[in-house]
């Protein structure tokens, strides 16, 4: 059986965020590690029914230097960006939108689920880019479930949402080496955890799974050793997030929704927020969150 000694580097408690109508879990970045490969940001929220004729509405805010990526288990978020982008992601898809020299963004249930009180259950993280690609130009990517490698044996599957694992590799864009992949356990099923990437862990979000016989706390993020080849399995069924790629070897910087190699790149972002020198979403231009001046997010400025 594995141990926490044996098989992980660490072991990050999530930090919860209890926003009324469903909860936030966070476990990246934390005051002990502020990546995992490229993940710099690790958000899992829900499930949550929200009240009839309510939706989420996260307003509009600005990137830089970074790649968001949005996943869902159930529900829809309508995505709006600078750069004239529209969609609604659904369960299995994926949302990347690239940040790079910067962008502002909206994401809101869609008008149509609201009247019955719209379901949120699903992750977001961010993905810091790499050296020489931080000011790369803003883009945005809609990659549907139909599109992404599904792994099953019939007992277990696993979605291949970015880079290669088991052999398939997905067709979402990818900066720099990652890995990311939802993994379904049935009951008494397993899937092995590749070691080829630099880095990598784990969050149970949904059911129970074990790690090499040890069982996993739920949202919690399992960082594990590097080179440590494991099997994941659940007696009674669960879904595992598995995350991680190439270990970035130039320190970054985080402070609210801004992350960069450099502290002058993320003054300046704060200074041209605040003098409203971002642009504007088409369609949805009214209304924006305010540069705080202690972010909820962990920020190491």
């Amino acid at each position: 059986m594995a141990t926490i000694e044996t098989a992980f580097e660490q072991v990050i408690t999530p930090v919860t965020h209890d926003l009324g109508d469903f909860k936030v879990n966070r476990t990246l970045p934390a005051k002990q590690r502020t990546m995992v490969g490229p993940f710099i940001f690790v958000d899992e929220f829900g499930p949550a029914r929200l009240p009839a004729g309510r939706g989420m509405d996260v307003r509009p805010h600005p990137h830089i230097n970074l790649a968001t990526v949005t996943y869902l288990f159930e529900g829809a978020i309508e995505h709006r960006d600078s750069i004239g982008s529209r969609a609604v992601i659904e369960p299995g898809a994926v949302n990347l939108m690239t940040a790079g020299s910067g962008i502002v963004h909206s994401e809101r249930s869609p008008e149509a689920v609201r009247p019955q009180g719209p379901s949120l259950y699903g992750m977001q993280t961010w993905i810091a880019l790499p050296d020489g690609r931080e000011e790369i130009d803003a883009a945005f990517d809609h990659v549907p479930a139909g599109d992404l490698p599904l792994v099953d044996d019939g007992r277990s599957r696993a979605r291949v949402l970015m880079g290669t694992l088991w052999g398939q590799t997905a067709a979402t864009r990818c900066d720099s080496p990652t890995i990311y992949a939802d993994v379904e356990l049935g009951s008494d099923g397993a899937i092995p955890v590749e070691a080829g990437a630099d880095e990598r862990a784990l969050m149970v979000v949904g059911g129970e799974a074990r790690l090499d016989g040890q069982q996993l706390d739920l949202f919690t993020l399992y960082v594990l050793r590097p080179g440590y080849e494991a099997r994941l399995s659940s007696a009674a069924g669960g879904r595992v997030m598995l995350m991680g790629g190439e270990a970035f070897a130039t320190r970054r910087y985080v402070f609210w929704n801004f992350v960069s190699s450099s502290r002058d790149r993320i003054a300046q972002a704060k200074e041209d927020w605040k003098a409203l020198r971002f642009p504007l979403i088409p369609g949805d231009d009214q209304e924006f969150i305010p540069l705080p001046e202690v972010p909820k997010t962990v920020s190491y400025p």
